[in-house]
């Protein structure tokens, strides 16, 4: 019997594979999202579209996205609802930011059947030879992080080493993937990664509490505790939504971000050091010192990047980091839940 083909191992390992995307009034990025996954080379099993704005105009180009799968690679196998469209429209009542998203469409993608979980925003694109490129690690991972393409066609490093005591991201983690080809990881990136079933089984959804910012985080944080998460060098997609930064050197990047952002960047490190403590990592000195230099970096990112929302950033942060002390104290508070 001849070598199997890359599509074919595709075909074989990544079974039931539900790509799960979340949108929130970006019908434009969505639909260029949406034009890449019709140039996919192996079609996936379900497309789930978390809809958090639940548009008539989203519902309508998720419809029309529908019939053109259906009429590329015809239906697929029947999910437990008994459906055999490829598409879900998953509309929600409320924003539920990025963390709620993601952890709706991975509970609807899961409740029908789904045996992995590819995650991803609205301001991607999909490469068409995605699905193939994570194939070939799915015999022997369950959590595995592709790499992407800036905005500007240029590599996109992500910080793949979570430093756990203080809580922070290790910005000079090195690039390269040395001699095994990935590297083990202990955090995730809701922008492209993947994990199957077997995972959300043990460690439960993404926690929707978060709203945005860390979710992923510590989902791969959580996900480490019962697996060994990689990143690999291959490429599965790459941005469309060109975003202001700082180059440092030629070496890092940081990017502007939102007044919405800096607050929940502080606040929910309330969130993350719950966590930490009910797996025993958390050493509340050194998360302390992670805390200042995470307020230390939102205040460079100010300075260097979004210096027109200096005074009101500077208010986020200091309110996010106030909110972030009645979580660590809240005493009803509680882990999610494993699903079995």
């Amino acid at each position: 019997m001849g070598r199997m083909t890359e599509k074919q191992v595709a075909k074989k390992t990544i079974e039931k594979l539900a790509i799960v995307v979340v949108t929130y009034k970006r019908q434009q990025l969505l639909a260029t999202l949406f034009e890449s996954i019709e140039k996919l080379t192996v079609a996936p099993w379900r497309i789930i579209v978390v809809d958090n704005e639940h548009s008539d105009k989203t519902h309508g180009m998720v419809e029309e996205f529908s019939a053109k799968l259906t009429a590329q690679w015809g239906t697929t196998v029947a999910d437990l609802s008994g459906n055999e469209n490829r598409v879900v429209y998953a509309p929600q009542t409320d924003n539920l930011g990025g963390a709620g998203g993601f952890s709706a469409g991975v509970k609807k993608a899961y409740e029908l059947g789904a045996e992995w979980f590819w995650v991803m925003d609205d301001d991607v694109a999909v490469m068409p030879e995605g699905i193939e490129r994570l194939a070939k690690w799915t015999d022997r991972h369950d959590v595995i992080q592709g790499s992407r393409y800036d905005y500007d066609g240029g590599p996109f490093y992500w910080q793949y080493d979570f430093i756990v005591p203080l809580g922070i991201p290790n910005p000079i983690a090195p690039a390269a993937f040395g001699p095994a080809g990935y590297r083990v990881m202990d955090t995730l990136c809701f922008e492209g990664g993947l994990f199957r079933r077997n995972i959300v089984e043990k460690i439960g959804l993404p926690d929707p509490r978060f709203f945005i910012y860390w979710d992923d985080t510590m989902y791969g944080y959580r996900a480490s505790k019962v697996t060994n998460p990689i990143v690999v060098p291959d490429v599965v997609l790459r941005r469309t939504r060109e975003i202001g930064n700082w180059d440092i050197a030629g070496v890092r990047q940081l990017n502007s971000t939102s007044d919405m952002n800096r607050y929940h960047i502080m606040r929910n490190r309330g969130y993350m050091a719950r966590y930490f403590m009910t797996y025993g990592d958390y050493r509340p000195l050194l998360f302390g010192l992670g805390t200042v230099l995470t307020a230390v970096k939102e205040v460079i990112r100010l300075t260097m990047v979004d210096r027109e929302h200096f005074k009101t950033g500077i208010v986020q942060i200091a309110k996010g980091w106030w909110d972030s002390r009645k979580l660590l104290h809240d005493p009803e508070w509680q882990p999610m839940p494993p699903l079995k």
